[in-house]
């Protein structure tokens, strides 16, 4: 059994409830690791004055995760499930998860054990000091170059076009007071990016480094779609300034297009030289069309999120919910 040493904190009382929410999609490799993870990191439903509740989500699973997941509840009731109707998504997922869970302070955490478990107590030594939101941040990954490199380059140039400041290299797998997880649930986006709206609420917020580690088993849920999905979704939610580039590519073009007419005014009058050549009119023409296609392109995805937006659906829908 192992032991959670909690400092006395300011605002909380001495017995505190934990919720852990844990998305799932086609992880039944994993959940069984995951749990033994979790029940060894806790140790007993309550211990130094913790009580901690394991709320699943099973974002329409289709392998057996549903069944390992309700086997778990009829063991141990700090097991929770919510079930939904179909695959949402893992933000859907996730904002299932802040809507429904109790804990006085709830933590995100993927499924398949590249979060470890073991840093969950010292994010809760952590809020127990004080700090309102705790934010794992990921030093090392054990992926490919290639991804490794496009993570990196992708959290930069979102701090640079982000109107808040959204930390380098940090990602859903966090620690959230329940003051926090209250706004969010009042914050009624359809396109959700939690990590840049765990970032607007504000508050007081502490970095966590740590080491991400590789898949226990199975294959990435994310696909390559899923991700730039997911990515566009943060630039466009919390910056501007695709369709500023718009209004500064058109002062770029017109002011191309003076300096080309002036050397095709100048060349005609000094050289005598009319106007020539098929091969400067297509290069005009190609390059006009696409900066008009890239401005189109831009305003698109701002009227696609006004589109999900306006049409008030729900994020997900829970087929049962098994407390």
């Amino acid at each position: 059994m192992q032991e959670i040493t909690l400092a006395p904190g300011n605002d909380h009382s001495p017995d505190v409830n934990i919720s852990v929410i844990l998305p799932v999609y086609n992880e039944e490799a994993n959940i069984l690791a995951l749990y033994t993870g979790l029940a060894d990191t806790f140790g007993n439903p309550e211990i130094s004055g913790v009580n901690v509740e394991f709320l699943f989500i099973n974002d329409g699973s289709v392998d057996s995760s549903f069944e390992l997941i309700k086997g778990l509840h009829d063991e141990d009731p700090r097991v929770k499930l919510v079930d939904f109707s179909r695959n949402f998504g893992h933000q859907a997922a996730v904002t299932a998860g802040i809507d429904l869970c109790r804990g006085d302070a709830v933590i995100l955490m993927d499924s398949d054990l590249q979060d470890p478990p073991e840093l969950l107590l010292k994010m809760i030594e952590a809020w127990r000091n004080g700090a309102e939101v705790v934010y794992a941040v990921r030093q090392k990954r054990k992926e490919s170059a290639l991804m490794r490199g496009t993570y990196y380059l992708y959290y930069r140039l979102l701090q640079k076009m982000a109107n808040i400041n959204i930390p380098l290299d940090s990602g859903d797998f966090c620690l959230m007071d329940r003051r926090v997880v209250n706004h969010l649930k009042q914050m009624p986006e359809r396109n959700r990016f939690l990590r840049g709206l765990r970032s607007w609420v504000g508050f007081k917020q502490v970095a966590m480094p740590y080491e991400r580690s590789a898949r226990f088993a199975g294959e990435p849920k994310y696909t390559l779609r899923k991700l730039l999905q997911l990515g566009l979704s943060g630039i466009f939610s919390f910056s501007s300034v695709p369709l500023r580039l718009a209004t500064f590519l058109g002062f770029a073009v017109c002011l191309i297009g003076v300096i080309f007419l002036s050397f095709v005014i100048l060349n005609y009058f000094i050289a005598g030289r009319p106007p020539q050549g098929w091969t400067s009119l297509t290069v005009v023409v190609l390059f006009m069309a696409g900066v008009q296609l890239l401005i189109l392109g831009a305003i698109g995805e701002y009227v696609a999120l006004i589109h999900d937006e306006v049409k008030q659906r729900p994020n997900y829908i829970v087929r049962e919910f098994i407390k």
